[in-house]
């Protein structure tokens, strides 16, 4: 079973910054693309930030200079550097990972739980 963990939320003023984590667990073949998404209240689900398995980059534009996603293969871990956080930043964000159980298997989409970032003005 495939489980991932964030960490990192919680509640920042504006300008300030928040680092959040997301390790993943369980029985993976491989590990490929991961990312950060986020939902605010009354609104969809949006990608903040991906990131393939050699490191390839991609943001939304309303965060370009101001969030930075990273991984460390080895710990089978994502992270998103949020800095000069905004209110319209407040929203629950979301760790994907796309991962091939085996050899054989399709490449499925797993989910964290999701953590809070709420940004005041």
């Amino acid at each position: 079973q495939v489980q991932l963990v964030e960490s990192g939320g919680g509640l920042v003023q504006a300008g300030g910054s928040l680092r959040l984590s997301c390790a993943v667990s369980g029985s993976i073949f491989r590990l490929n693309a991961m990312g950060w998404y986020r939902q605010a209240p009354g609104k969809q689900r949006e990608l903040v930030a991906s990131i393939t398995s050699d490191g390839n980059t991609n943001y939304l534009d309303s965060v370009k200079g101001r969030f930075t996603i990273s991984r460390d293969n080895a710990k089978n871990t994502v992270y998103l550097q949020m800095n000069n956080l905004k209110p319209d930043d407040t929203a629950v964000y979301y760790c994907a990972a796309d991962a091939r159980l085996n050899m054989l298997a399709p490449v499925y989409k797993y989910w964290g739980q999701g953590t809070q970032v709420t940004v005041s003005s």
